[in-house]
């Protein structure tokens, strides 16, 4: 299961997540997603729970606590919806 993680501050690293997390479950991926022109975190993450039931429990437990001095927001992943491609196309002039 993804579980989206926001309003993070931008001092949390994934050790810290993973070790957040993984008291309620086996932990398969943590991503920090950084800003691509800086490098610098964006202040959210995405967390990969081996199953349901475990990311389920993580998510009712962890939502509105404090971590790193900010109150996470902390819910199921939506798909990521598609926005088009934002390349050049010769085709379009």
């Amino acid at each position: 299961m993804k579980i989206y993680v926001g309003n993070m501050a931008y001092s949390t690293s994934e050790d810290t997540l993973r070790n957040v997390f993984g008291a309620y479950g086996d932990v398969e991926e943590v991503a920090i997603v950084n800003d691509r022109d800086t490098g610098r975190p964006r202040g959210f993450a995405f967390v990969t729970m081996a199953d349901a039931s475990s990311g389920r429990s993580a998510i009712e437990a962890i939502n509105g606590t404090d971590l790193d001095g900010r109150t996470l927001v902390v819910n199921e992943a939506r798909p990521r919806e598609n926005r088009g491609g934002g390349g050049f196309r010769r085709d379009r002039w």
